[in-house]
């Protein structure tokens, strides 16, 4: 396999193209959802940085190396979403991760709420993401109820608005805003957790 000598970053300190990875790593080193990747040449990494990071995930020549996903379904060039609550309603927080390499691309929370309402903004906060930057990727959610509330433009949450919960209530409105007035092309997908195992972005808590 040829070695990497160059690298593009297309998130990072500041993103570009770099001729070796000692230069690569200063740039992702410490940034939170840095997105980068290793190529032979610089034509090639030039070409990369151009384009639309999306069309290059995956490859064999990804750096840090995705690891491998051998289960029959899992699209491993995918987001991935999770929420986790300490107690329902109680402290919850979400992030989403690249399926492949576990990479975390946003994470926030806690905040008061359910586990519900953060699977249901972990995935438009995905998507709206996904649309920021060009992205066309699918996004694994392992919650059938969220999944169901974003295709019908609506969290039917349950919860008491309460000055604890304000903050919560708010962002679903604005989710919700977000939906009505936008449009995307990815896929949303469930999570096969009897057939997989725990989704990637899965806190690890249970």
């Amino acid at each position: 396999m040829p070695r990497n000598n160059y690298y593009a970053v297309w998130a990072g300190h500041n993103p570009g193209v770099y001729d070796s990875w000692t230069e690569c790593l200063a740039q992702v080193k410490g940034y939170k959802g840095a997105i980068y990747k290793g190529f032979p040449t610089r034509q090639e990494a030039e070409e990369a940085i151009a384009g639309n990071y999306a069309d290059y995930v995956g490859k064999p020549s990804h750096v840090p190396r995705p690891r491998t996903v051998t289960t029959e379904g899992i699209i491993a060039n995918s987001i991935a979403v999770d929420a986790a609550c300490s107690g329902n309603p109680g402290k919850m927080e979400y992030r989403g991760v690249y399926t492949a390499t576990g990479q975390e691309l946003f994470h926030f929370g806690p905040i008061k709420g359910t586990n519900n309402i953060g699977e249901f903004l972990a995935i438009v906060h995905a998507l709206a993401l996904m649309k920021q930057r060009g992205w066309d990727l699918p996004i694994y959610s392992d919650s059938r109820n969220a999944l169901l509330w974003v295709k019908g433009k609506k969290c039917k949450t349950k919860l008491p608005r309460t000055q604890a919960t304000e903050q919560a209530h708010d962002m679903i409105a604005r989710a919700e805003r977000w939906l009505a007035g936008n449009e995307y092309a990815n896929r949303l997908l469930k999570w096969e957790t009897d057939k997989w195992g725990e989704i990637p972005a899965d806190f690890g808590r249970k």
